[in-house]
């Protein structure tokens, strides 16, 4: 059978990117009462879907159904079409087929869970990660060993002789090093292959979550004769222009083949008998229930357009946008930048900047860049505390007082940033938006009267609401006055 995605695919440019990108001209309401369209800069959480994506999703649509075993036409064909996403999926990372299992999840969390669900844990392991992670490469590990976060420096980078230490100060005890292959906040970029090799000489594997990392820049985990190989990997396909509920976890092929998978049910089992179980092969010994076959074939059809397109020259375009971006943000009064701020320093970043404007709360700085700009951005420390704490220099007495205040339902003082986010199909027009918006917050000439909600933490334009149903009618919508309306009656 020629090859479902290779027959639905065509030779593609960088300049197609943006055009397929779908709602780039979605047009959003402002404060004063006008339409712009809507600039987003919030990629670092999800990406907007490719149009290729969706489409080849759709055309496989009248062939979906129950994969494997079945002997009917459409699920002979769904079957072939979900295997070679597999391939894909791990072509993508450089996966050698022969002794790596490319396992379908719903996202980078879920992989993780089942990575360290997965472990044969033993007394005294050790897990060394470091401060710069996402949540979820920290709290699953918390559950089966003891954590060590490995502290970073000013600027936000990994500190190395701090890492060197603990090997040393665990030496025989640590089972995995986990840690982003590109921070969620500062962008910074980490040397995985120099870390994979450390661990490996000290008898450890290596995990990295590669969420923030493939869509921005090539990778490759080598063969497992290399010392810098990578052993564990795992993406998010909502960050790839394809969020519709899939994940991939990539890994040692042997690691999976024993002991019980983290989650039963169908089609992880050759056979079941009253007091007896043979689990299946890896990657379905790992794939409980009905899989997502629809999110991997538009997963693969992502793929299929960034390789297409080509990744370096995606990084190419985000290290000159980025760098771009910095430089004249440095030029408006009252910005503070973290992380990586020098231009000899942005081929070492992805495209995230995380800054905050002096004197403007951060949650209030993204409010105004939404409704009197069209301008989305995130806010917040991202899922990843001890980090943004660490880059703010935030006291600890202070955030013991802060932590109270929100276990009372108070977010009124939640520290964070502002973190502007870019694709691969973002543009200068996009980011001179930002620019004017941001030089009008620092002056202080945005128009809205603007409100805490002191539940959420949230800013809000006073007496200010959106008619959601006007964009899409199918939910009814409480709309977001009620934010104002809490504050009215405390």
């Amino acid at each position: 059978m020629e090859s479902f995605f290779n027959s639905h695919s065509c030779h593609w440019t960088f300049e197609d990117l943006r055009p397929d990108i779908m709602g780039i001209d979605t047009v959003v309401p402002l404060l004063d009462g006008s339409r712009v369209s809507y600039v987003f800069l919030d990629n670092g959480a999800s990406t907007p879907s490719f149009r290729h994506a969706f489409d080849t999703m759709a055309e496989f649509m009248p062939y979906y159904s129950g994969v494997h075993r079945g002997t009917g036409f459409k699920s002979l064909l769904a079957t072939q079409v979900f295997d070679e996403a597999h391939v894909i999926a791990g072509n993508f990372v450089g996966a050698d087929p022969e002794r790596n299992s490319v396992i379908f999840v719903k996202n980078t969390t879920e992989a993780v869970n089942k990575l360290a669900n997965r472990c044969d844990w033993r007394e005294g392991d050790v897990v060394i990660t470091t401060l710069m992670e996402h949540h979820s490469d920290d709290l699953p590990w918390r559950k089966h060993a003891r954590v060590l976060h490995v502290g970073v420096d000013d600027k936000g980078y990994l500190d190395m002789e701090a890492l060197r230490a603990a090997f040393r100060t665990h030496a025989g005890h640590v089972r995995f090093l986990a840690v982003t292959g590109a921070s969620n906040i500062t962008g910074i970029i980490n040397p995985i292959h120099e870390l994979a090799q450390l661990a490996h000489e000290h008898g450890a594997y290596i995990f990295v979550d590669a969420a923030q990392l493939a869509p921005h820049r090539p990778i490759d985990v080598l063969g497992d004769d290399d010392p810098g190989h990578i052993d564990f990997i795992a993406y998010s396909a909502h960050k790839m222009y394809a969020p519709f509920g899939i994940g991939v976890l990539v890994g040692n092929t042997e690691y999976f083949s024993s002991g019980d998978p983290d989650m039963v049910g169908g089609g992880v089992v050759d056979i079941v008998e009253e007091d007896f179980v043979a689990w299946s092969a890896p990657p379905a010994r790992e794939e409980a229930g009905s899989p997502n076959v629809p999110g991997a074939v538009a997963l693969a059809a992502a793929i299929h357009m960034l390789q297409g397109v080509g990744m370096e020259h995606i990084a190419t375009h985000e290290h000159e946008l980025v760098s771009h971006t910095i430089e004249e943000m440095k030029k408006i009064p009252g910005i503070v930048l973290y992380g990586p701020d020098r231009r000899e320093e942005m081929a070492g970043k992805v495209g995230v900047i995380a800054f905050d404007i002096a004197g403007v709360p951060h949650a209030k700085v993204a409010a105004i860049l939404s409704a009197e700009g069209g301008v989305g951005v995130r806010n917040g420390c991202f899922c990843a505390h001890p980090y943004v704490k660490r880059l703010l220099k935030f006291d600890e007495d202070a955030a013991k007082v802060v932590t109270q205040e929100i276990l009372g339902g108070d977010r009124t003082n939640l520290p964070g940033l502002v973190r502007a986010s870019f694709g691969c199909y973002n543009n200068y027009d996009d980011v001179d938006r930002l620019l004017r918006m941001l030089h009008r917050i620092a002056r202080g000439e945005y128009s809205g009267s603007y409100v805490l909600d002191r539940r959420s933490g949230t800013w809000w334009p006073e007496k200010f609401d959106y008619d959601f149903s006007q964009y899409y009618p199918h939910f009814h919508f409480k709309g977001t006055k009620a934010l104002t309306e809490f504050n009215e009656a405390s």
